[in-house]
């Protein structure tokens, strides 16, 4: 397994059409690291690549201790597993699995060890004598994996292998795709638009938005301390809410919400600057921290159910509410109905609060 090095690159097509700035990425032996964010970020074009399928504009790619911006795919000891299954459909699954090491002219001593480890680690070993028309969609997933760990490569690359799939099967192939990394200790870069994959699977994550990385944190991180409202918005499910207003002093710090006559407790030790006390800002907070208050108006903040969703183990509750959609998550069932006036109390201590401008930076808590 092997280090993966970006330094400065980026990708622009022709037109000066920039679909990845320039970066910087270094990935550990042994990372699983995620690319994630919307259609169009430059995610796949970046693991494209590292793959070789795609000529970096500028910079310098490492795969270990090589500069491989020169090389040939199929020289770069790497194993890409892709949307679609790209299995051979009329060869069985032992046959597939066994193609590109044959095309190695590796002997069939060690083609057959290998591709009867590779179909016990991902249990498929009953599977060998079936062609891919007589398998699930979660078992081609399966023998597309097993392509790839047969190589036995220095570095996995992942593009939406789970795309394709129902959402039952993709909860159980991300936790096959954890385990496969476990017992492999491989270095893995997986590509995904789906933040509850990133969140699951990596270990550390890129968010990108046009071409332009936003952060690269530990799941976490990103989660408790986003770098700017994308990131805020686009991690967690649901997404965090946002609502417009202003810093004031009032009996300490306080987020004076516009439409609202009493203003929100912000937590102890909260230092923006000065200048930005009655100045808009943004207020973020998850749906999962703010509380529905009986009796007495806590934080003033008060607003009609829209929508309210029972989901057994929680309750799902969407206002109107700074002039958007608020989402409160409660825990257990809610007896509520609609157009019912609820008081929402704010939990201090998970208040985020953003620049009002186009790139939304975090104000800094202290």
């Amino acid at each position: 397994m092997a280090r993966v090095q970006l330094e400065d690159v980026s990708k622009v097509y022709p037109g000066d059409v920039q679909a990845v700035a320039p970066m910087d990425l270094d990935i550990a032996h042994g990372e699983f690291t995620v690319l994630v964010g919307p259609s169009g970020c430059g995610k796949s074009t970046t693991l494209r690549m590292v793959a070789g399928l795609e000529e970096a504009t500028t910079g310098t790619i490492r795969i270990g201790d090589r500069v491989v911006n020169d090389v040939e795919p199929r020289d770069r000891n790497i194993a890409m597993v892709f949307q679609s299954y790209a299995l051979y459909p009329h060869m069985t699954v032992e046959a597939n699995l066994a193609f590109g090491l044959k095309m190695r002219k590796l002997s069939r001593d060690e083609i057959t060890s290998r591709v009867g480890d590779a179909a016990r680690v991902l249990g498929i070993d009953d599977l060998l004598h079936r062609k891919p028309a007589a398998l699930s969609g979660g078992q081609r997933q399966r023998v597309a994996l097993g392509r790839a760990i047969v190589r036995d490569p220095e570095v996995f690359l992942f593009d939406e292998p789970l795309s394709n799939l129902d959402a039952k099967m993709r909860v159980q192939m991300r936790t096959e795709i954890a385990r496969l990394h476990h017992r492999l200790g491989a270095t893995m870069i997986y590509v995904t638009h789906d933040q509850t994959e990133a969140m699951t699977l990596g270990q550390r994550i890129v968010v990108m938005k046009d071409g332009l990385v936003q952060q690269v944190a530990p799941p976490m991180e990103l989660y408790d301390h986003p770098a700017n409202r994308f990131v805020a918005g686009f991690i967690g499910s649901p997404a965090m809410n946002f609502l417009g207003g202003r810093i004031i002093r009032e009996e300490g710090l306080r987020f004076a919400l516009d439409g609202e006559d009493k203003p929100i407790p912000l937590p102890e030790g909260f230092a923006p600057a000065a200048s930005l006390l009655d100045t808009p800002v943004i207020m973020g907070i998850r749906p999962e921290h703010v509380d529905v208050v009986e009796g007495g108006r806590a934080t003033g903040v008060h607003a009609p159910v829209q929508v309210l969703e029972n989901l057994g183990n929680e309750t799902l509750i969407y206002f109107q509410l700074g002039g958007g959609q608020f989402t409160v998550r409660g825990s257990g069932q809610l007896s509520a109905g609609i157009d019912q006036d609820l008081q929402l109390a704010f939990r201090p201590d998970h208040i985020h609060l953003f620049e009002d401008g186009e790139k939304g930076d975090a104000l800094p808590s202290s």
